[in-house]
Formats: C-alpha cells, sequence, structure tokens
C-alpha cells in the first residue's frame, strides 16, 4: 500500500513539474537556511560543554554601583576562591586563572611571541577536563616555575623531541619554567584557549590577602545538586566579614556607612552560561564571548524560514487544486475513502520534502564555508554526521512534510464528488481567505527582516561615521616599541625625519584597540570618592590623536611640574562637581597625591559605543609604545620605512603594528557579521516568499485564462491587464506592513538599547524598507502577469 501512495505521488509530482519545483526549491532553501542557523545555534550552546563537571562549575564575578559608576569586573580578589571553599560545604574545590597574555618566550636564545599565556592553580586540571597526554598527569603544577603546555606549543618551542623536563624563559623572570606536562589544544569551542599554563605557587600577588584590588579569574567547583542561586544569596555576608574591617583603612568610611550610598556585591555565573550570558567589561574577560540575543534572533529567523518554505507549499497546493479535483472526485467515486486520500497527498509531501532534504543537504555543503567566512565561525559538516543528528535530520523531514503537506492534504481528501467533479468548490472565499493570511504572514516576516537589515546598517554606518572626538585615520600604532629598549628614543627621532610622519607620541594607551588599563581612586578629605581610569600620556598625544582642548593648555615640557598636573575630560569636569571653570581645581589621590587641573579635553570615545563615556584623567607619565600620525595615506609605505628602521637597530623582536582605524572597526565586528548574515537570510526570506508569490499568480493567470482572453479581445490593454492580476497580491503586501513594521520598530529598538549611542530609526527607513519589498513583489508578480496578458486571445477562446 505505501509502495503504491509513493508511485503515484512520484507520478503525480512528474506530471505538475513546475509547482513540484517550486516547492522544492523553496523547501530546500528554507531547510537549508534553518540547517545552517542550526549548526550555529548548536554551536554556540555547545561553548565548555567538553568539561566532565561542566554542569558543577561557576564563576565568581565582582558586580558593584559606586558613586554612580556600574562595575561589571569577571577577574576578582585572590582570596575570594579558597575563602568560599572554607566556608560553604557546598563549594568541594575552587581555582582560579590569571591571564598572562602574550609574553616573549626564550628558549635557547631563540624568541618566541604570540603565545597564549597564563598562571594557573595546581588543581586547574582537577577541575577543568584537559587530560595530559604526556608528563606527569596527577599534580603537574604542584611546584613553583613549573608548566603544562600544548602539544602544538610544545612542537613550536622544543621542535620534534620530548618536551618532559625541558625549560624555557619568560620575559621578566629569572627562574627558567619546567615543562612537566603536555596536553592537546583547549577545545575550539572554550571561553579559554591558551598555549602555556604555568604553575600559579611561584607568583606573590596569588597569595596575597587583599579583598580590595586582584585580577584572577575564578571558578567555584559546586557539589553535585547545589542551586548557584541559592549560594550565590549568601556572599554579601562573605564581603562583610572580610572586605569590611579594612575598608577604613583603604576607602577612609566604615563599611556599614560605605553600603548605604554604594552596592557591592559576587554574581556565580554557571561555566555552561559564560560564554552567551556573562556581560562583564569587554576588557575583563578571557575572550570575547557570544550573546544569547543573536541566538534568539537567528534561532527565530531559521523557524521563519521554514514556516515560510511551508506556507508556499500549502499555498501552491491548495491553489492548484483545480488540477487536482476531477481526480479527487473520481477516487471518491471509485471507492476511497478520505484516509486514503489523505495518506496519498502526505506522500507527495514526503516526496517533495524528501527531494528538498538532498538539495538542502548539497546547498548547506556549498555554502558553509562562504557562512564561516561572513560569521567568524567555524562551523563543520561533520555536526551532521552524528547518529543522533541524522535522527533529528529524518524526525525534520517527517515534521515538515506534516507541517507542509497537512492542511492541502485535508484541504484535498475533503472535497464531496460531485462538487469536485463539477469544480464547485473554488469560489469558496473560506479557501482564498486561508491563501491570504498565508501570504500577508510571508511578507511579514519579509518586510520585517528587511526593516531589520536597514536599520543594522544605519546603525553601523553611524558608527563608523560618528564624530568620535579623536581622527583614528592615518594612525600607525607600534604598541610594543618598547622592546627596542635604549634605542626606543632614537627610533622615534629617526621616525620623525621620514617626510611622512607629521608627529609621534609615546603612550601604552589607545582609545581602540589593545590598551593599558590603569586608574586611580580618588578621596576628599580623606574619604574614598570613585574610581577613575587614567591615560598615561606625553606633550605630543592629544595633538597626535586629534583631540581637542575646551579649556587650559596641553602638557609641555617647558613646565617641569607637569608631572603633578592633570587633564581631565568633559564628563569628569561634570561628574567631579568642578563647575564651569575647572582649571586650578586640585584633586585627590588615594595616596594622598594633589594634582591640579591645567587643561580640559573634549570627550572622546576611549571605550565601545555601546558604552557611555566614562570620565578619565590624563597624566604626564609617558612609557609603552609609540604611534605614529602619518602626512600620507601610503601607510603601507611608512609600514614599511618603519619596519627597515626597526631591524636597521638589530632588534631581535619582530616588528609589530595595528592601524588605530582597523582597531576601531574591529571593536564592532561582530555586529557588522551579524549584518551581513541578517542581510544574506533577508534576501533568502524574500527569495521563497516570492517563489510562492510566482506559483499563486501564475495559478491565478491560469485559472483567469478566459477572462483574460476576453478582456483582450474587448479591447483592455496589457496594462490594464496586469494590474487586474496584480492588485489582489499587492493589497496583501500592504496589509503586511501594517503588521510587520510596528513589529520590527519594537524589536530593533530593543537591539539598539544595547548602544549607548544610537540612531533614532527615521521615518524614510520605514518607506524605503516598504519599497524595497514592494518592488520585489511586484517584479515577481509582473513578470509573470505579463507574460499573461501578453498572450494570443485565440489560445483561451478557441474551445469556445
Amino acid at each position: 500500500m505505501i509502495k503504491n501512495y509513493l508511485k503515484i505521488a512520484w507520478r503525480n509530482s512528474i506530471k505538475h513539474k513546475w509547482i513540484f519545483s517550486i516547492n522544492i526549491v523553496g523547501l530546500a532553501l528554507g531547510i537549508a537556511s534553518c540547517l545552517v542557523i542550526l549548526l550555529f545555534v548548536v554551536d554556540e550552546l555547545s561553548y565548555d560543554r567538553y568539561n566532565e563537571k561542566a554542569d558543577e562549575i561557576v564563576t565568581v564575578a565582582f558586580r558593584a554601583k559606586v558613586s554612580g559608576e556600574e562595575i561589571k569586573e569577571g577577574s576578582i580578589m585572590a582570596p575570594v576562591g579558597k575563602t568560599l571553599k572554607q566556608e560553604f560545604p557546598e563549594v568541594v574545590d575552587a581555582t582560579r586563572i590569571r591571564n598572562g597574555h602574550a609574553p616573549k618566550i626564550l628558549v635557547d636564545n631563540q624568541v618566541f611571541r604570540e603565545n597564549k599565556f597564563a598562571f594557573v592553580d595546581a588543581n586547574f586540571f582537577d577541575v577543568f577536563t584537559l587530560p595530559i597526554i604526556e608528563g606527569d598527569n596527577r599534580t603537574p603544577l604542584n611546584e613553583p616555575y613549573t608548566a603544562v603546555i600544548t602539544k602544538e606549543e610544545a612542537l613550536k618551542l622544543f621542535g620534534a623531541s620530548n618536551a618532559i623536563g625541558k625549560s624555557f624563559y619568560v620575559d621578566g623572570n629569572e627562574q627558567p619554567f619546567r615543562v612537566t606536562g603536555v596536553i592537546q589544544a583547549v577545545p575550539r569551542n572554550s571561553h579559554f584557549h591558551f598555549d602555556i599554563f604555568a604553575s600559579m605557587e611561584g607568583l606573590p600577588e596569588a597569595k596575597s590577602d587583599s579583598w580590595f584590588e586582584g585580577s584572577f579569574f575564578t571558578y567555584l567547583l559546586l557539589r553535585e545538586g547545589t542551586d548557584h542561586k541559592n549560594l550565590e544569596s549568601k556572599l554579601p555576608y562573605i564581603l562583610e566579614k572580610y572586605m569590611g574591617p579594612n575598608m577604613q583603612e583603604v576607602l577612609g568610611m566604615p563599611y556599614e556607612e560605605f553600603i548605604k550610598e554604594n552596592r557591592l556585591g559576587f554574581k556565580l555565573f554557571p561555566l555552561l552560561d559564560i560564554h552567551l550570558y556573562a556581560d562583564n567589561a569587554i576588557n575583563d574577560q578571557l575572550e570575547q564571548g557570544g550573546d544569547i540575543k543573536y541566538v534568539y534572533i537567528f534561532s527565530a529567523i531559521a523557524l521563519f524560514m521554514l514556516l515560510i518554505a511551508c506556507i508556499n507549499f500549502m499555498n501552491l497546493s491548495t491553489a492548484t487544486a483545480a488540477k487536482r479535483a476531477k481526480e479527487v472526485g473520481i477516487r471518491k467515486v471509485l471507492g476511497s475513502n478520505k484516509n486514503q486520500l489523505l495518506y496519498q497527498f502526505l506522500a507527495e509531501s514526503f516526496i517533495a520534502t524528501l527531494f528538498a532534504m538532498f538539495l538542502a543537504a548539497i546547498l548547506v555543503f556549498l555554502s558553509l564555508p562562504y557562512y564561516n567566512e561572513l560569521s567568524g565561525k567555524e562551523l563543520e559538516l561533520s555536526f551532521l554526521g552524528r547518529p543522533m543528528i541524522l535522527v533529528s535530520l529524518l524526525l525534520l523531514t517527517l515534521f515538515v512534510s506534516l507541517l507542509a503537506g497537512s492542511y492541502p492534504a485535508f484541504f484535498l481528501s475533503s472535497f464531496k464528488p460531485i462538487a469536485a467533479l463539477k469544480s464547485k468548490f473554488l469560489g469558496s472565499s473560506y479557501n482564498r481567505g486561508v491563501r491570504s493570511g498565508l501570504v500577508v504572514f510571508q511578507f511579514i516576516i519579509s518586510a520585517g527582516l528587511i526593516l531589520a537589515t536597514l536599520v543594522v546598517n544605519q546603525q553601523m554606518q553611524y558608527i563608523q561615521n560618528k564624530d568620535i572626538g579623536y581622527d583614528r585615520d592615518q594612525l600607525l600604532v607600534i604598541r610594543e616599541a618598547y622592546l627596542l629598549g635604549n634605542h626606543q628614543t632614537a627610533f622615534k627621532n629617526e621616525m620623525l625625519k621620514n617626510p611622512m610622519v607629521a608627529s609621534i607620541t609615546q603612550s601604552a594607551f589607545a582609545p581602540a584597540g589593545d590598551s593599558d588599563d590603569s586608574q586611580t581612586l580618588i578621596s576628599n578629605d580623606g574619604q574614598f570618592v570613585r574610581r577613575m581610569p587614567v591615560y598615561n600620556i606625553d606633550e605630543n598625544y592629544i595633538p597626535t590623536m586629534g583631540m581637542e582642548l575646551v579649556a587650559g593648555r596641553n602638557f609641555s615640557k617647558e613646565f617641569g611640574a607637569d608631572s603633578t598636573n592633570l587633564i581631565i575630560n568633559e564628563t569628569a569636569a561634570k561628574i567631579l562637581g568642578l563647575g564651569e571653570n575647572p582649571l586650578g581645581k586640585t584633586i585627590t589621590e588615594g595616596n594622598n597625591n594633589t594634582r591640579t587641573v591645567i587643561g580640559v579635553v573634549k570627550d572622546f570615545h576611549f571605550k565601545s559605543l555601546h558604552q557611555p563615556i566614562d570620565p578619565l584623567f590624563l597624566m604626564y607619565a609617558p612609557y609603552g609604545g609609540l604611534i605614529i600620525k602619518a602626512k600620507t595615506s601610503d601607510m603601507s609605505g611608512l609600514i614599511a620605512d618603519a619596519n627597515t628602521l626597526w631591524n636597521n637597530f638589530g632588534s631581535s623582536e619582530p616588528f609589530g603594528y595595528t592601524l588605530l582605524d582597523d582597531s576601531y572597526r574591529q571593536t564592532y565586528v561582530r555586529e557588522q557579521k551579524m549584518g551581513t548574515v541578517l542581510n544574506v537570510f533577508a534576501l533568502l526570506t524574500i527569495l521563497v516568499a516570492c517563489l510562492g508569490l510566482l506559483g499563486l499568480v501564475t495559478f491565478t493567470a491560469e485559472q483567469r485564462f478566459k477572462e483574460i482572453g476576453i478582456r483582450k479581445v474587448l479591447g483592455s490593454s496589457v496594462i490594464e491587464i496586469v494590474m487586474m492580476l496584480s492588485k489582489d497580491f499587492s493589497k496583501l503586501v500592504f496589509i503586511s506592513f501594517l503588521i510587520a513594521f510596528p513589529l520590527g520598530y519594537y524589536l530593533m529598538g530593543k537591539w539598539l538599547e544595547g548602544f549607548a549611542y544610537r540612531i533614532a530609526i527615521p521615518w524614510w527607513l520605514f518607506v524605503l524598507a516598504a519599497c524595497v519589498t514592494l518592488l520585489i513583489a511586484l517584479g515577481t508578480i509582473g513578470w509573470k502577469s505579463f507574460q499573461a496578458a501578453t498572450m494570443n486571445p485565440v489560445k483561451a477562446l478557441r474551445d469556445d
């Protein structure tokens, strides 16, 4: 019986090639888009799941609001982990990571850089599942100056020889580190990636008892079944017990008084939530994570794409019912019951879906490399070959078959024999209403996605063109110029002789990209007021960066006391209540150093536009790298000159640089990639919707074949006939706008709330979205309508 259903289903599919092809292509695009997004979503949700104890691990983050400043720090004070283990029986173990960034590594007079280096506690490999494949797998980091490295790092540092027992030096340490273990590379879907894990046993800061400073990413292993929220609710007691006694000494006020106006606390994030939910400051996380909002957005797009493809199938199947009416009537007269017809039409749906699934797999195979390039991901097709996924794909095929085929099957199998043979069901307003509703739904999604892409692109344009308070163009940042040592000043002076160089400043602080992070505490009458970010700069920084002084003067070598002076930004002047003329006012740091304000610089963005501009101190204390302002747009020529000069000084260090404009753009790369991917899926969505529209217009033209012929004979023009066929569908598109645009305005407004500096969605974006949607829809309708309108009327009337 099933074989018979499938055989007849195949014959009917071949008989109606045009509709069958549209259904397959539409379903294939919908399923392929769904599969690609499924790979993305599963990848995002898979982070850190390689850890065997992932469900029991949480990280501790610091949260506070002090003098109006929101503090969200992922790295916390050194003693927190061991203290929580002592205080709470729910905490089985605690371990820490101290980010060592990329220090210079020396092995037998060879210099290696770009190594991802971290200090970790001795029990780190007991908490995290990173099996040691060579060396001591029990106590590899119990002794100071020991290290576990990845296999790839071992090959890089020591070649093919066994790395166990070998030593390397880290710049700044006289004692060598001995390799005690080798592991495979940290899995790609981890929230941290290091090549070298060094023992924290020899790190003095790791033994600090201070509850007021530290930069340790701390993880707790909880007893199985522990509710981390319940544990989190007990943590304020810990702060009062351990931070409270020293607060008077450090901040100049007792704990009880401090928390009346401020808020302090710890927040626990489950390990599996770190990648998508942790909202630590961008400069205080091991790696930039994902965003659960994008998982929701793309999951919704996948669902809508699949629904639109299924709606196409429903619409085309019900719209072409006239061609199947007599078949249904004859079958019923010959004894077929409703269930037999139902199974027959579902079999046709299954065959179409099966073909579409096969075509979708090919599309995914071909498109995945391009998607990876667009999104920055490393998704792999091998994931689809897992047994559970193959079963899921089979279930998806059955689900889509039922979803797309159920309504047409019930609709067609319910025809009464006599009505079917006479085609009297065609006038049903209910059937037309259902098809119209489905078309409206398709274009609600299509128009909404087009609006979303326009808003994202407009926000990205705003970010690129916004006045950020400094000139980011033609700035070459040589962050590691300090590696030249005593030759750095000579290098700077030689570069200043280059005709392509306008000016050079020495500073480790850049408003975009990698930068040092420094802060000072502000006090008043011995009492803490707030933290203040600090840029240590020289007298050339402000002019080189193209910043504007709105009051006072710049630092100058002519004033010998500038090391005790201060330039502040406009926000600092407001927050500190220095009035309209802050010049000459004094500010006391927590160590009782007094500084005098000599200038006010116009606010500039030194953090992402997701955040408001913070107050900032600029102090005269130049150190670190060099930032070069070019006179020319030939940056590649300037870079080549700088590289040549660097090598002339005989440095063993490789020349490294960044362009500040590139660093600025990199800050928003996630949003840019999201916008690009959204553009692609919006295009695919409206393409699938238009495929369905094309099929419906074709059917309508066929239904009104004789009417069109009569109208032409009576003198109707091609334009009049095209407008007649287009009018009803155009109305449906306009109705979709009434729903899509208010919904799009609300949802995109929510997305824009993630930016402190954002566009107000202008009215013309809605007009543009409407025009684009309408143009595509009318192009689809008009093309087929024009074909119908230009046919020979004799063909339509010859049978009458």
